[in-house]
């Protein structure tokens, strides 16, 4: 049986503990932020949040669509992602890295993490990048 480092284990094991630290950016007393902020560390990842009262500015100029700006703006290891996104969809992004410049779930859905203690029903999320808009995942 090949034996395998506990760092290299882990880093496959959990794609959240591999990525870099995610910064979001939202707007100045946020709930919902602060909530999806400790929702993603619960779930692995490293998070620094920055007030930004033009976060809406900051995620147009990032690339996200204007019909699909979602309650903040976070960077994770190179991407966009643009609202209350699920952790599961963020950690498969990291894993397959398309060649997409991110991804969002426009709005706040009431059944998204940091709106509900947890995930319920199905929520879509969209990616973007020179191909335009798409259907990322219904989940």
């Amino acid at each position: 049986m090949k034996r395998i480092a506990l760092a290299t284990f882990l880093s496959l094991a959990t794609p959240a503990l591999a990525a870099e630290p995610v910064t979001i950016w939202r707007s100045p007393g946020c709930g919902c932020c602060d909530a999806y902020a400790e929702y993603l560390r619960n779930e692995g990842f490293e998070v620094n949040v920055i007030d930004d009262s033009d976060f809406v500015e900051r995620s147009v100029a990032a690339g996200v669509p204007e019909q699909g700006v979602g309650c903040h703006l976070a960077m994770i290891d190179g991407y966009v992602v643009s609202g209350l996104v699920p952790a599961d969809i963020i950690e498969r992004l990291l894993e397959v890295r398309p060649d997409i410049t991110g991804i969002t779930l426009p709005g706040m859905p009431a059944n998204a993490p940091g709106m509900a203690p947890a995930k319920t029903g199905t929520l879509r999320t969209y990616s973007f990048g020179s191909n335009g808009v798409k259907v990322y995942a219904d989940e």
